[in-house]
């Protein structure tokens, strides 16, 4: 048993001793970033909710109409969940169809919406993308 044997075995248990510690943390890593994802898909579902049920409350639809809107929503949800989980698609493109799936199932909408729930559901909207351009800080 040489030193070369020694100075050799030293490097394979600090190399093992390494990778085992940059093992660790990127399944550490990994972890987080799937809680991150998680945890945004759920803010994401809970806006979608607080939002359907704002416009509920605000436009002041009557039964008939609050069943046409949950029905929409749903349709809708579910195509565009599809979307959002077609990896063939790139950000752009699935950008363009979800605008497209939005001008549509608006369209579906105001086709059962008075005139002046039109207006305000307009309102709404308009304020919405304002309050989305603001700083999250403010």
């Amino acid at each position: 048993m040489g030193i070369s044997y020694l100075i050799h075995n030293f490097f394979n248990l600090l190399n093992a001793a390494i990778m085992k510690k940059l093992l660790l943390f990127m399944l550490a890593i990994a972890m987080t970033a799937t809680i991150a994802v998680a945890q945004e898909q759920k803010d994401y579902k809970q806006e979608r909710t607080e939002w359907e049920k704002k416009v509920k409350n605000e436009l002041k639809l009557t039964a008939d109409q609050t069943t046409k809107y949950d029905a929409l929503n749903t349709e809708y949800d579910t195509k565009m969940d599809a979307l959002a989980q077609d990896a063939s698609l790139s950000m752009d493109a699935q950008k363009e169809k979800k605008m497209a799936l939005k001008k549509e199932k608006e369209g579906k909408l105001f086709e059962f919406l008075t005139p002046e729930q039109k207006d305000k559901y307009k309102a709404l909207v308009e304020q919405k993308m304002k309050d989305m351009k603001k700083p999250s800080n403010q």
